[in-house]
């Protein structure tokens, strides 16, 4: 286009210079005159050798550009899409420097949160300290709670690998008496915002990877959070990043092929989470005395934003032990599968979660997608590696087709685990299905909680 303007103006000028000579060659000729031409003549070779070089500079450009365009559009072809993805799903794998993402880029600190487990914490200052990249991009800070000698002494024998903080207020904390039993969860919500505060107002720090002290972390673990941070920061209707998937149990997630697969989800699932200081400086303010992850999860605090979740969880949880005495362990946590097969998401366009991307096409994908029965699904009759969806319109129905195939039931402010406006994304038997509600959908009813 630029070529053919380049043309067309030279060909104007060409014109314009014969009307001149020809206006010139028809009136007396005096030196005033010549001289004029002269200097006119002077100023139009000029001005065409000007556009000659621009000429040549904007060819060489374009020749350049064309290099680059087949020279990418070659590297592209030579990377392969996932193997089993699908739609919003093929992520190519885009090569952005030969050095380490991991060894460069913006401060992400680890948060652990301990008490008096020290079997524990060894297990999950092990693991970390294993799959750590770099000390100075992941400073690993544990928070202590309790003042259990045995447990401080764990910790401090890593030596300077780690940071230890110690929250200094121990003393016993008011509970309504109906409620004495979950004492412990008065005491965890006052302990995070001690220690969340610590690492935002005391170390400056601009975000934070939370654990706890009873997490496995999977080898790719900071490579997720590395390369989800940018998402997080660029799109404003995220709030943080999660590690974690709850009906991430192996015979409902896609283990062979779902490792790069990354979700929106409405629900908050903590278990190994990113935040960033904004966020903290808008919710630390008014953080609640207990139950700080369900209060989290209220629509006063979600405010319609989402967080990045991952198809195959990062974390695992060995706590059967706990303030929460192993609710729902043995059903649903202990199954969780962790992903073993490292990704190199710093090397993946993740664009595709920005919401602008991501709902258009997640919408298609589910109004594509044929409508089954529970029946039809667990007949075996259904073709592999196609998408399918279950439509629910009560709770109750809901619970009944979600217990039936082995999801987590329960709702949240009247979000359901895992939901994004409204549905569930699973693996079974082979088959992507979508438990999705009516088209006439109004969006979450608190009731249902």
């Amino acid at each position: 286009m630029r070529k053919k303007q380049i043309l067309l103006l030279k060909v104007g000028v060409v014109v314009w210079l014969c009307a001149v000579y020809a206006l010139f060659i028809h009136k007396p000729s005096t030196s005033s005159n010549i001289q004029i031409s002269q200097n006119i003549n002077q100023q139009l070779d000029k001005l065409e050798d000007e556009l000659n070089g621009q000429s040549q500079f904007y060819n060489g450009l374009l020749d350049k550009l064309r290099i680059l365009r087949n020279q990418q559009e070659s590297h592209s072809s030579s990377n392969n899409v996932p193997e089993g993805s699908t739609g919003r799903f093929n992520t190519l794998f885009q090569e952005r420097s030969t050095k380490s993402s991991l060894q460069e880029g913006p401060i992400l600190p680890v948060l652990l949160i301990a008490c008096n487990r020290e079997a524990a914490v060894r297990r999950s200052l092990d693991l970390l300290l294993k799959y750590r990249p770099s000390q100075e991009r992941f400073p690993l800070i544990v928070s202590q709670d309790c003042g259990h000698r045995p447990t401080r002494e764990a910790i401090e024998s890593y030596g300077d690998k780690v940071v230890l903080i110690q929250q200094p207020d121990l003393s016993d904390i008011e509970v309504p008496l109906k409620e004495r039993k979950f004492k412990g969860y008065f005491l965890i919500a006052r302990h995070y915002k001690w220690a969340l505060n610590q690492l935002f107002h005391k170390f400056n720090h601009e975000a934070v990877i939370i654990v706890e002290d009873d997490l496995d972390v999977a080898p790719d673990f900071f490579e997720y959070f590395s390369a989800s941070y940018p998402i997080l920061r660029s799109d404003p209707t995220l709030w943080c990043v999660s590690a974690w998937n709850d009906n991430g149990k192996t015979n409902l997630v896609d283990v062979k092929n779902g490792s790069t697969i990354l979700y929106r989800t409405d629900f908050f699932p903590g278990l190994g989470w990113m935040m960033t200081r904004e966020l903290w400086d808008e919710l630390g303010p008014k953080w609640p005395r207990s139950y700080w992850d369900d209060w989290v999860r209220a629509p006063e605090q979600r405010a319609d934003r989402a967080c990045i979740r991952p198809e195959v969880s990062r974390t695992r949880t060995f706590g059967k032990k706990g303030v929460s005495n192993g609710l729902f362990y043995e059903k649903y946590l202990k199954q969780i599968h962790l992903n073993d097969v490292y990704v190199p998401f710093s090397k993946m366009n993740l664009s595709y979660l920005l919401k602008e991307q991501y709902d258009p096409a997640f919408e298609r994908e589910v109004q594509a997608s044929q409508v089954v029965t529970i029946s039809d699904v667990r007949s075996d009759r259904l073709t592999k590696g196609n998408t399918y969806r279950i439509i629910y319109h009560t709770k109750d129905n809901f619970k009944k087709i979600t217990k039936s195939l082995g999801l987590m039931d329960d709702f949240k402010a009247g979000v359901p685990r895992t939901g994004y406006k409204g549905i569930i994304t699973f693996f079974y038997g082979g088959l992507r299905i979508f438990l999705s509600p009516s088209n006439n959908w109004k969006g979450y009813n608190p009731s249902w909680s």
